[in-house]
């Protein structure tokens, strides 16, 4: 059998018929071998399947055969076996298969570059890759088909630094990858990992005629949080897909984003869904203006409660000690959860900070022990606790307060460090 001096290839072309039937001998024995788990990196294997199976056994040989799997990815002209490549570093894992899954991204084939999106977010989301877009692909015509979770909460802490190289290589795709899907799927991709070199390619793409990358860009946009383009995100304020009406409200709310009120109002005026009416005060309600006053009182005792929590809110926010009473008179009679919590954010926003059993400031500690609303307790405690007198009174007593409520605070007080 010839030596050969790196990866397996699909050369076999020159050899003499007498020698054939002994390099398939050998070549099978070879296989046998790899498959057990006794060969280096780098042993031969002919054509496509066989380059497959020798991938597909490849992991057993840990870090020892990425630059085996870089070669295939690099210069292999079978889509399916870089694909299979891609999978293979993905299941090593860790580091050192960073540069070859960034190479992966400018792949020409729209698998290979789905994969390389879901195995650079693996990295730093450990199991993302078995439950994320890529593992549920087919193949359909000249593109491909996946399965996009309606789950889009996903993201990695504030504190996890993520290498740049993944981050261009994400953003890159939002922009440029070959089938719609892949640009979708890289924008969730982007979102997860915060990466902000995504963020002017995410607010290009709100332009596409393709929905779910119109709505992973929005919510990637709120999870990083780049104020530069959220007024990109205006227009779909007023879309007549009610799912992008939603997220876009969001992304306005999230970023606080002062040119989206007219927008916000005009949804509020115009739409029939309670929900897009309720979340569309709900945002205008996080951009304090005093021209806002007459809506919030407007909605202040509405049939509605989330329209009462999105006026309350308001009304918090615009931070006059006028509102007091009628803030306390509300809390104290209000039946339903979310405006009591709107209500209760409100009157310590407006310096209600006492804590004792009736208190509005502890009403919202004591809902950190709710599975259902601790979601809305403790950002309102976030945003409360950037004033020094509130985190003065939370700080004393953490010895006696309950293990959800340490744990949450304790996030409260590190946002506010």
């Amino acid at each position: 059998m010839e030596a050969t001096g790196g990866p397996p290839t699909s050369g076999s072309a020159g050899l003499a018929a007498r020698r054939a039937k002994l390099k398939v001998m050998a070549r099978t024995f070879l296989i046998l071998l790899a498959a057990a788990g006794f060969l280096p990196a780098e042993e031969p294997a002919a054509s496509a399947k066989d380059r497959i199976r020798w991938i597909r056994n490849s992991p057993r040989q840990g870090a020892a055969s990425i630059p085996a799997l870089d070669n295939y990815l690099r210069n292999d002209p079978d889509g399916q076996v870089r694909s299979e490549a891609v999978k293979a570093l993905i299941e090593i894992g860790g580091p050192p298969t960073l540069d070859a899954l960034v190479l992966a991204c400018a792949d020409k084939d729209s698998e290979v570059q789905a994969r390389a999106t879901d195995g650079l977010v693996n990295l730093y989301v450990p199991g993302y890759y078995k439950s994320g877009f890529a593992a549920s692909l087919k193949r359909a015509g000249a593109g491909i088909k996946g399965r996009f979770s309606d789950d889009n909460g996903l993201v990695i802490d504030p504190g996890v630094k993520v290498d740049p190289k993944a981050q261009e290589a994400v953003a890159h795709l939002v922009k440029n990858g070959t089938w719609p899907e892949v640009r979708a799927n890289a924008a969730r991709a982007a979102g997860i990992l915060r990466a902000r070199p995504a963020a002017q390619n995410l607010g290009a793409a709100l332009s596409a005629r393709d929905t779910q990358l119109i709505l992973e860009s929005l919510t990637a946009i709120e999870k990083i949080g780049d104020p530069s383009v959220a007024p990109l995100a205006n227009p779909l304020i007023n879309d007549l897909n009610e799912k992008v009406q939603i997220t876009a409200i969001g992304v306005a709310a999230v970023l606080r984003e002062r040119s989206a009120a007219g927008p916000l109002r005009r949804a509020m005026e115009n739409t029939r869904s309670a929900k897009v009416r309720a979340t569309a005060l709900e945002a205008i309600a996080m951009i304090p203006d005093e021209s806002n006053r007459a809506l919030f009182d407007a909605h202040f005792a509405d049939k509605d409660g989330d329209l009462r929590a999105g006026a309350a809110e308001g009304l918090g926010r615009l931070g006059n000690k006028q509102d007091l009473a009628r803030l306390q008179q509300a809390f104290d009679t209000e039946t339903q959860m979310r405006p009591r919590l709107a209500q209760a954010f409100a009157l310590v926003r407006l310096g209600k900070i006492d804590l004792n059993e009736t208190s509005p400031l502890q009403y919202l500690v004591n809902t950190l022990n709710s599975s259902a609303y601790n979601g809305i307790a403790q950002p309102f405690l976030i945003e409360l606790a950037r004033d020094k007198a509130v985190r003065g009174a939370l700080e004393p007593g953490m010895e006696q307060r309950t293990a959800r409520e340490k744990t949450a605070l304790a996030e409260v007080f590190a946002r506010n460090r």
